[in-house]
């Protein structure tokens, strides 16, 4: 039997394990957001001794697979079943199995976020290689908003293969046409590059990081560039209101960077799930 027609037939089941796919793929999020900055750390540190012609410094294996994960206040090593996504934390009711002391609530509700995210996409666009290309879409968005929240980083390491990644189901027409995915990669790009260079010739500042330049390009790769300004609209906006609340709250000053990413991230999410329906509503809404 086709797959995807059993899928399409039980509904419930194909929307029950996407829920749970979602919270693996969250759990390995989190190690991703933890270790991937920790690994680029070390990386950027031996590039440059070695540039600069000092011995290089040498540290223990740590990626994605080793060291296992470890409790970072008594180093209790974590064991399969202190590991199930959510279940382990409220049977540990938060707190680590040997020390007791607290686990961060972070952990669990990036994987609720995950599994939330991953259930409206397989909603959305039902059993298709659409709503698994989408889904993989979503997780390296989440990825990028949890680091650049965090580090103010958006890695070359996860944004790169998600730009190919968006020209590749694009040669299938999933989400665009490749000659719109192409464009809408260069507009992407050069709109934010221009928009840098504009304010730093106004302000002599830097008012956006590279990073946000190649984000955008990755979503005009896998949206076309026709998600582009609805994308920058609506990340604008949230960014602004955000900035707003901060300030009011007197959590943040005028000069304070604040990550863009997450924004555009989020934007981008959802222009490529109702950017269509969104734009439909405004000509119908202004009577075209």
């Amino acid at each position: 039997m086709n797959p995807w027609i059993f899928l399409a037939d039980q509904p419930l089941f194909f929307l029950a394990m996407a829920a749970l796919l979602g919270l693996l793929v969250g759990s390995f999020l989190n190690v991703l957001a933890y270790r991937l900055p920790i690994m680029l750390e070390r990386q950027w540190q031996c590039e440059a001794q070695e540039a600069l012609g000092l011995s290089t410094t040498t540290h223990e294996r740590f990626d994605l697979c080793l060291p296992a994960s470890r409790c970072p206040h008594c180093g209790h090593r974590i064991r399969a079943w202190e590991n199930i996504p959510v279940l382990s934390y409220l049977l540990l009711r938060g707190r680590c199995a040997a020390c007791k002391v607290g686990i961060g609530v972070r952990y669990p509700l990036v994987e609720l976020s995950c599994a939330a995210l991953t259930l409206v996409v397989a909603w959305h666009q039902g059993p298709s290689l659409t709503a698994l290309a989408l889904m993989a879409l979503t997780w390296g968005l989440l990825a990028l908003s949890l680091i650049d929240a965090e580090h103010q980083l958006l890695p070359d390491v996860l944004v790169l293969p998600l730009i190919w990644l968006g020209l590749i189901v694009n040669t299938f027409g999933l989400f665009a046409s490749l000659h719109d995915a192409i464009w809408g990669a260069v507009i992407g790009y050069m709109s934010l590059w221009c928009v840098f260079w504009m304010f730093k010739l106004i302000t002599g500042k830097d008012g956006i990081g590279y990073g946000d330049f190649k984000l955008l390009a990755m979503l005009g790769a896998w949206g076309g560039w026709q998600v582009l300004p609805l994308t920058l609209l609506l990340s604008s906006v949230v960014g602004a209101l955000i900035g707003l609340c901060l300030l009011r709250l007197r959590s943040a000053s005028i000069g304070t960077a604040m990550p863009f990413g997450p924004y555009l991230a989020t934007a981008g999410w959802i222009a490529m799930l109702w950017g269509d329906e969104m734009y439909t509503s405004y000509l119908q809404l202004i009577g075209y």
